[in-house]
């Protein structure tokens, strides 16, 4: 009898485990007014600056990068005052796949009129709205656009300067595909998907460095 109530003690703590792991989706909100205009500034190494993704779905995880178009970053005296970050979405990479003809399928449906678009949507921008210093990290507002929807988002992150070179690294960030209008596979459009469906959250993340 005692084991059988701790077998039961045991499931229930993974249970709770599990549950107490959902991705939390950075907060929307309307896109906000840009104050300080740097898309002509282009001061972005585009070889080296990428937005990294990933994706989940029952029966596992895809992830990959995609490279920048343009950017600009705006630093005064050391600090981050304005941004825009231009991503090429005809750029979009998969990784745990790379070299077989998965990724190569994966890449194509990802950029596809089901998923993102590309055709009518090429690039997605993130602009930097407002900067604030809070127990040693950036929060960085910005309106990030995909598709025909753009929101404000504020997202955690880090700059550093080395060599001429600044370099601005965000944490990892969650949103919700569905309020930009990504509706392949998603619970929020779809019913009776069963296992069939895609996450909803797609794990985001920048690394922007300017030119030296």
């Amino acid at each position: 009898m005692k084991k059988i109530v701790l077998s039961l003690i045991v499931v229930a703590s993974i249970l709770t485990a599990c549950k107490g792991e959902k991705k939390e989706k950075v907060e929307t909100k309307v896109a906000e007014k840009v104050e300080v205009n740097v898309s002509e500034l282009n001061n972005v190494d585009t070889t080296v600056s990428m937005l990294t993704w990933k994706g989940t779905k029952p029966t596992g995880a895809h992830n990959g990068t995609v490279a920048l178009k343009s950017g600009g970053l705006l630093v005064e005296e050391g600090e981050l005052k304005g941004g825009e970050f231009v991503v090429d979405l005809a750029t979009i990479t998969n990784l745990d796949l790379q070299g077989s003809d998965g990724a190569a399928k994966l890449e194509g449906h990802l950029k596809a009129a089901d998923f993102f678009d590309v055709a009518q949507y090429p690039t997605s921008t993130f602009a930097i709205t407002n900067v604030e210093k809070k127990e040693g990290k950036l929060h960085v507002t910005g309106n990030l656009q995909i598709k025909d929807v753009t929101k404000s988002i504020t997202i955690p992150a880090m700059m550093s300067s080395e060599n001429g070179v600044t370099t601005f690294k965000s944490e990892v960030f969650n949103i919700n595909r569905a309020d930009f209008n990504v509706k392949y596979g998603s619970k929020s459009f779809f019913d009776n998907l069963k296992d069939k469906f895609i996450d909803d959250i797609i794990e985001m993340s920048f690394e922007v460095k300017t030119k030296a």
